[in-house]
């Protein structure tokens, strides 16, 4: 419990440290045309990315290449992913205001912010507790409203089912049926399939409580979805 609110009392004051600028701003808007450039098509996306500042969600020695097409550590061996992975991730989804939304991996809040950025109403779900403290934080500190859990993604968040649509940050071995089972029919999952170092991003659409159909989406690298204790 001591450890817990010293995490806590230590990501407060990192947040209260940041501070956006007229210099981060423009690194923004070179993003986003590079994102657009790449194939993000989607304008209420690139408004999202114009609007929260990524650097926020990453340590204050990386915030200079923040809006670069990169990803970084951010703790317990996870990463942010690259800006276009988030965005293209996001494209896939179709969001239309007000859909609900299921998060695996919540990381560090980037997504979850974009995710709210466009009217969802979020749910996310993260098995690293230290990461689950700070990314709430810094959604609450931007004002966005999600609802953050800590506990196994491969479960998903049952007692808040069903969802519009659900979003799966890392990759996976296989589709999880217990993810499947918590969506609407005619809903999406958008999900990285594989072992190792790269999977082949899907889109699923549920077509019937029995039936599903798969899209895929090319090559991506995430990190690995663990199906362990939560930490």
């Amino acid at each position: 419990m001591f450890e817990n609110h010293k995490i806590q009392s230590e990501q407060i004051r990192y947040i209260w440290c940041m501070q956006d600028s007229f210099k981060y701003k423009g690194m923004r808007r070179k993003l986003i045309n590079e994102l657009r450039e790449k194939g993000i098509a989607n304008e209420n996306i690139l408004n999202a990315f114009d609007v929260i500042p990524r650097h926020f969600f990453l340590d204050n020695a990386f915030a200079e290449q923040a809006y670069t097409n990169m990803a970084f550590q951010i703790g317990s061996g996870q990463t942010i992913s690259h800006p276009y992975t988030v965005a293209f991730q996001t494209q896939l989804l179709e969001i239309k205001k007000g859909d609900k939304i299921l998060e695996i991996g919540s990381g560090s809040g980037f997504q979850t912010c974009v995710l709210c950025e466009l009217g969802a109403k979020v749910y996310s779900i993260e098995r690293h507790k230290s990461l689950h403290l700070k990314a709430k934080q810094i959604v609450q500190h931007l004002n966005y409203t999600a609802r953050l859990s800590f506990g196994d993604g491969y479960k998903g968040l049952p007692s808040f089912a069903p969802f519009d649509k659900i979003i799966i940050t890392c990759g996976a071995p296989n589709i999880p049926q217990d993810l499947v089972d918590q969506l609407i029919v005619g809903g999406i999952m958008v999900i990285p399939i594989g072992e190792g170092k790269e999977q082949q991003m899907l889109r699923i659409t549920k077509q019937s409580e029995t039936e599903i159909t798969q899209e895929e989406f090319g090559v991506f690298s995430f990190v690995p979805m663990l199906e362990s204790k939560v930490k």
